[in-house]
């Protein structure tokens, strides 16, 4: 998958005892107008570990001395390391289910070459076009804050959603199918009534490579019709920005 721009990431997963529920929650984006949702998730949360402690909520943007918080993001981050509140996971993918009252979406977690993406707009028809390009214009005056958080920060929080035209379903759906032979990582409730979330360890040889085969076919009808796209960024284009920024 190397040459399409992905990779098999490295995972760090909160060691066993630690409660998900408290621990997982919504993009740092979202609920930007409404530090009240932010409030009560700050409540429920407590002194547990938490990725809340570890994101900037875009809604205290304008609160004075940003930089402050960020060294606190960062010591956090130490904190956690030090205590071995994460544990380091086997080479592989995730096979992730998130499912809310209305429906279940499956996805699959990846490692992104930074250098085959682009935040500026580009075509397909122009000369050395990225695999990887965003769907929405980069507002630049959001990225310094976004570079300055990441510049010392020993781990990465991504809520990125890559997305694939795969008609013939070749990519995800396949090892989708498999869930129930492969090892259940985590699955619990999500805070706030926002769904469930359960995540598999893929990596089987025949699976990864039923994937990047999948990949490699769709990459190869994009090139024949004059586009070499494979995958747009939904969601966390400005993160992912920040991050080829850095």
């Amino acid at each position: 998958m190397e040459e399409l721009g992905l990779f098999l990431p490295e995972i760090l997963l909160p060691r066993e005892g630690i409660d998900l529920t408290k621990w997982a929650v919504i993009a740092c984006d979202q609920y930007t107008s409404e530090r009240d949702y932010w409030e009560k998730v700050k409540e429920f949360v407590g002194h547990s570990p938490s990725t809340l402690h570890m994101i900037f909520p875009e809604c205290y943007l304008e609160e004075g001395n940003p930089g402050q918080r960020i060294k606190r993001i960062h010591s956090v981050m130490r904190q956690y390391l030090k205590e071995g509140i994460l544990s380091p996971q086997p080479p592989g993918l995730i096979l992730v289910d998130r499912k809310t009252r209305y429906s279940s979406r499956n996805g699959l977690l990846v490692a992104v070459d930074l250098e085959q993406y682009s935040y500026e707009k580009t075509t397909g028809g122009d000369a050395g076009a990225p695999l990887i390009r965003a769907t929405e214009e980069t507002i630049l005056n959001r990225l310094p804050l976004r570079i300055k958080l990441r510049e010392s920060a020993l781990l990465d929080l991504p809520h990125l959603l890559l997305l694939i035209n795969d008609p013939d379903e070749r990519v995800i759906e396949p090892v989708a199918r498999a869930r129930e032979r492969l090892p259940k990582l985590y699955d619990f409730d999500l805070m706030m009534e926002s769904g469930r979330l359960t995540g598999y360890r893929v990596d089987d040889p025949r699976l990864l490579a039923g994937i990047a085969g999948g990949l490699k076919e769709l990459a190869a009808r994009a090139e024949k019709d004059g586009d070499r796209l494979l995958l747009i960024v939904g969601d966390g284009n400005h993160s992912l920005a920040a991050a080829k920024a850095v």
